[in-house]
């Protein structure tokens, strides 16, 4: 399974952007990219690589968010799609960041939160809020 991460870019505050993590292949046990939950975390320079959003696996029924974004962050899933949103607004400065998407194959439809907890990982975009 590879991840590729896009819809980053510098946008004012208060702004608003939508990230995209296209899911693609398919593991070598044949499992179904639905059965991934995903996950979306950021790292600021000089930061660790914090959580931001989560989604379970296919219907996506499940999610959860950082504090911080909490109100004005969504992660949505388009199985059909094979993608994994992040809708971003009222964007602040302190939002600013290289965004990454994270997948892991889950059995049931808990969300993951913690940068562990998930095996794959995408290269990044970067997201940058003038203020």
């Amino acid at each position: 399974v590879q991840l590729q991460a896009s819809g980053g870019g510098l946008v004012q505050a208060g702004g608003s952007l939508r990230l995209s993590c296209a899911v693609s292949g398919r593991t070598i046990t044949g499992r179904s990219i639905n059965g991934y939950a995903m996950g979306w975390f950021r790292q600021a320079p000089g930061k660790e690589r914090e959580f931001v959003a989560a989604i379970s696996r296919s219907g996506g029924l499940s999610t959860r968010y950082a504090d911080a974004v909490k109100g004005r962050f969504t992660i949505s899933r388009d199985n059909a799609r094979n993608t994994v949103y992040l809708q971003m607004n009222s964007l602040n400065p302190e939002d600013t960041a290289v965004y990454y998407c994270a997948a892991v194959y889950a059995r049931t439809q808990s969300v993951v939160s913690n940068v562990g907890g998930y095996d794959l990982w995408g290269q990044g975009t970067l997201v940058t809020v003038s203020s």
